[in-house]
Formats: structure tokens, C-alpha cells, sequence
């Protein structure tokens, strides 16, 4: 997920920065991100094949591969950071939100869009069909496994980052049990990892990140989230009962707004028709109760996003509490300087960069050395 979407801000880089990427990483930085692996891995890694390479990477002899874990409630800024630190250190994004892997809806799950990445990779991304059926815990555990096997066999380093705890745990557990949910309750976090992982945290305190999410959200209706969720419906008819929705149909937004579009079904030419704000402020006060319909599913999406922030911080503190270090960046004054902020951004960039980006460079460093 970006942080601070347009109109808001962007981080710029500078362009030695960027430059990296098409390098080849020295010798010496592969063997630190690199390493023997259980033979299962081994083998995991000779079936999936490299995207520039012919022959399969053979491991030296040592511990696990390393692979850097972002953290964080939806909104911290985990998708923004991942990029800095991609870019710095031969990075690859392997995204873990269990929204985002689907394709569709870019706009309503809040998907990094291209432009933004600055050329990094990013895997798992919009690739799943929804219609197939649910893309489960499981499904990210092993699909992610032979993604990882594929970037390190590449020489880059993996990056995994997005909101939803319980596929950084199916991913990244040693021990792991499909039928149980450890954050309900019926089963326990396995302290014991697959990977050498480094865990950062990205933190940024309640208040100040809901009312960051509540412009987000603001945000993304500017952006065309309404005529994104319209042309859904459209195409969907309606979800159905909330107990047999899968995939996109449990996204924020598309539930908050189905009594709406049941009242006032999506308009001939939705699907092909890019309003302006104006037309669309027109359109919501049309129809008796439509903008009351409106502005009630904009509150709903507004509440269920902080409970979901709240919620992945207490998945957070259990897999923490469960034996897995992390090391926590705050990221509250970059918020709200970013929010305050009128004109010129410069400060916003600086406490970012002093408070969340360099704390992070030098935790990763020192874990890829040692």
C-alpha cells in the first residue's frame, strides 16, 4: 500500500538510487543472503525455474536463506518502505496482503501502482483470479516458498511485505497447520522459522494513523474507487451472502457498499465512463436517500479499516509474543508532518527518511552480515 497517496506525497530517490538495480550485486553480498537450505527447499528451488537463468542456483554449505519480513497495520507505510530499502540493497517485493494477490480492484485494495515502484519486482501482486476460488494460508505458503527460491537464485534479496499475519505465518513457520488459526485461539505461533528472517515493524501510533486512514480513504474515492466498485457490481451482479464470499468479494469497500448499489444499481455506461467529481457529487444527491447511502458506506469503509489496523496490531503482539523478534521503526511524526504539510514536503521527507528509512538500512545491514 502506498503511503500518503496522491495528492498527498511521494518519496523521490535519488538516482543513485535506483541505478543498482540493473547491477549485479557483488559476490560477497549473495553469500550473506544465500545459504544451504533443508532439502526440501533444495529441491523446491531446481523445479521453479529462474527467470534469467538456465541451470538451478547451487547452495553452499550454512544456515537458512535470509529474508527481510516488513510488519505493520494496514497503512503504515510497509509497501513505500520495502521499495527504499529494495532499491539499497537488491531487493525483490513479495507481497503478503491477502487482498492484494488478486487481480482487480487496484484502486479499492490500494494496490502500489507501477509507476510508484520505481522498477522494482513485485510478486504476488494482482496474480490470483479470484473467480477460481479462495487463494488460502497454504496456497501463500507454498507459492511464496518457490518465489523466494526463485529471487535468490537470482542473487537478489527477498522482501516480503504487506498486512495480513497470517500469511507471513503460514509463510515463514516451520511448523505450520492448515486446519488451525493461531491468532483465534487453535493453535500455537511456531517460534521454529523455514527462513533466517529479519522482522521490522512499522509503527505508527492510533490516532495519528486513523485519521491518516480516514483521508485515505477520502483519497481513494478521488481516485475513482466509486466507479471501480460500480463497474464490480455491475459485472458481479451482487456478492451474495456475506458466509460464501471469497476472494475480492471480502475486500473493504465492496460489502460496505452493496446496499447502496442494491438501492441504486450501478448506471448504463459506469463501466467505460470516468466522472468528474462534480458529476459525481451531481449523481449522489440525485435519487432520494442516495447520498445518505452514499456517505454511510464511505463511514463504513472508514470504521472497518481502523478496526482492521487494530486488529493486525494484535496479530502483531501474538506473533511477537509467540517468540518472534522484531525490531520496531515509528513512523508518527512522518504521518503527521505528512497530513500538516501545505506546500513544500521536504520535511515530511526528512523525518521519514531520519526516523523510519535509516533506522531500517542499518538493521538490515547488520543482518546481512551477519
Amino acid at each position: 500500500m502506498t503511503l500518503l497517496p496522491s495528492p498527498f506525497f511521494s518519496i523521490t530517490h535519488h538516482h543513485h538510487h535506483y541505478s543498482i538495480i540493473s547491477q549485479s550485486p557483488p559476490s560477497s553480498f549473495f553469500t550473506s543472503i544465500t545459504a544451504s537450505t533443508p532439502s526440501r527447499q533444495r529441491r523446491c528451488c531446481s523445479r521453479w525455474v529462474p527467470m534469467d537463468s538456465t541451470q538451478p542456483h547451487r547452495y553452499p554449505t550454512g544456515d537458512k536463506n535470509k529474508l527481510l519480513v516488513l510488519l505493520g497495520a494496514t497503512g503504515t507505510g510497509k509497501s513505500r518502505l520495502s521499495i527504499d530499502l529494495a532499491t539499497r540493497f537488491y531487493g525483490e517485493v513479495i507481497n503478503s496482503d491477502k487482498m492484494q494477490v488478486y487481480k482487480g480492484l487496484d484502486i479499492t485494495t490500494n494496490k502500489m501502482p507501477m509507476h510508484e515502484r520505481s522498477g522494482i519486482p513485485h510478486h504476488l501482486l494482482g496474480e490470483i483470479d479470484s473467480e477460481k476460488g479462495e487463494f488460502t494460508p497454504a496456497d501463500f505458503r507454498s507459492i511464496g516458498d518457490l518465489t523466494i527460491c526463485d529471487i535468490v537464485s537470482r542473487q537478489r534479496f527477498p522482501i516480503l511485505a504487506g498486512g495480513s499475519n497470517s500469511f507471513v505465518h503460514a509463510l515463514v513457520a516451520e511448523r505450520f497447520n492448515p486446519d488451525s488459526n493461531v491468532f483465534h485461539g487453535s493453535g500455537s505461533v511456531s517460534s521454529e522459522l523455514r527462513y533466517n528472517c529479519c522482522f521490522i515493524w512499522v509503527d505508527v501510533s492510533l490516532p495519528v494513523l486513523f485519521d491518516y486512514l480516514s483521508v485515505r480513504v477520502d483519497d481513494m474515492l478521488d481516485l475513482g474507487m466509486f466507479e471501480e466498485l460500480a463497474e464490480f457490481y455491475d459485472h458481479e451482479k451482487y456478492p451474495g451472502e456475506p458466509t460464501n464470499r471469497t476472494g475480492l468479494m471480502k475486500a473493504i469497500g465492496v460489502p460496505e457498499f452493496e446496499s447502496y448499489f442494491r438501492r441504486f444499481p450501478p448506471k448504463q455506461g459506469t463501466k467505460t465512463e470516468k466522472r468528474s467529481k462534480k458529476e459525481n457529487d451531481k449523481r449522489k444527491s440525485e435519487a432520494g436517500g442516495e447520498r445518505e447511502g452514499y456517505e454511510e458506506a464511505v463511514r463504513e469503509i472508514k470504521d472497518n479499516t481502523c478496526q482492521l489496523a487494530k486488529k493486525q496490531i494484535g496479530k502483531i503482539l501474538r506473533l511477537r509474543g509467540g517468540g518472534w523478534v522484531m525490531r520496531k521503526v515509528d513512523a508518527t511524526a512522518s504521518f503527521r508532518a505528512a497530513m500538516a504539510a501545505t506546500g513544500s514536503r521536504e520535511g515530511w521527507r526528512e523525518i521519514w527518511e531520519r526516523e523510519v528509512l535509516e533506522p531500517s538500512v542499518k538493521i538490515v545491514r547488520r543482518f546481512l552480515e551477519e
